[in-house]
């Protein structure tokens, strides 16, 4: 097995082969969709990890909302810049990033593969902090309880992390979110040799009364 790329490595790799394989996962449409059920007109969203900005941030935009995606791949970033104009990109890793402000909504389909477990509660304890009272994080991953695994993707390998749905959904509350929804579904990447994929959708809600006693952002 080749040697294990980073994020940043892998997806300046992959480029536009990701959206090929992935396209549109049933669960990251089905977080979208729960959002725009719930976001106030012209909402602040992040978008960690956005990728080709297909189809969450494309959505999003779409539908009048500010979406600012961030990802640690250039080619990602140049890419969902030229596919999607309603939207801004920039390259950023969410691990050490500060935000200009609060956010109606966070998404993060996928980012936390090649985290380690600590990396992970750390973000989501910034995700939570980054919300506006009552803001809703929506997150999509595998979830697998395995820990720096070298695993093939497309044509790379990675070390991917992850945690069981159970452990996730403890340190999503941990964090000081409000877990309001989870489901799992099964995806079947548009690529052969990539195996079937579990998917869990967690959306969360952070608490109102904390966020609002807290307030450093703008």
């Amino acid at each position: 097995m080749n040697q294990p790329l980073t994020a940043a490595q892998l997806f300046d790799a992959v480029g536009r082969g990701y959206e090929d394989a992935f396209g549109r996962p049933p669960a990251v449409d089905e977080a979208v969709r729960l959002l725009l059920e719930r976001l106030p007109e012209r909402a602040r969203v992040l978008d960690i990890g956005s990728g080709t900005g297909r189809p969450a941030a494309e959505d999003l935009a779409a539908a009048g909302h500010r979406v600012l995606g961030i990802d640690v791949s250039s080619t990602m970033v140049e890419i969902a810049t030229e596919q999607v104009p309603g939207a801004e990109f920039v390259q950023a890793d969410v691990r050490d990033w500060e935000p200009p402000h609060r956010w109606d909504a966070v998404c993060a389909f996928f980012p936390f593969l090649q985290m380690t477990r600590d990396e992970v509660e750390a973000v989501l304890g910034r995700i939570a902090r980054w919300l506006e009272p009552g803001g809703l994080l929506a997150l999509v991953t595998v979830p697998m309880d395995v820990e720096e695994v070298e695993v093939p993707f497309l044509g790379h390998t990675v070390r991917l992390t992850s945690f069981a749905a159970p452990d996730l959904l403890r340190r999503v509350e941990r964090a000081g979110l409000v877990v309001v929804e989870s489901r799992t579904t099964t995806f079947s990447p548009d690529r052969e040799g990539q195996p079937d994929e579990e998917h869990l959708l967690v959306l969360a809600q952070a608490k109102v009364q904390a966020q609002a006693a807290d307030a450093p952002l703008a």
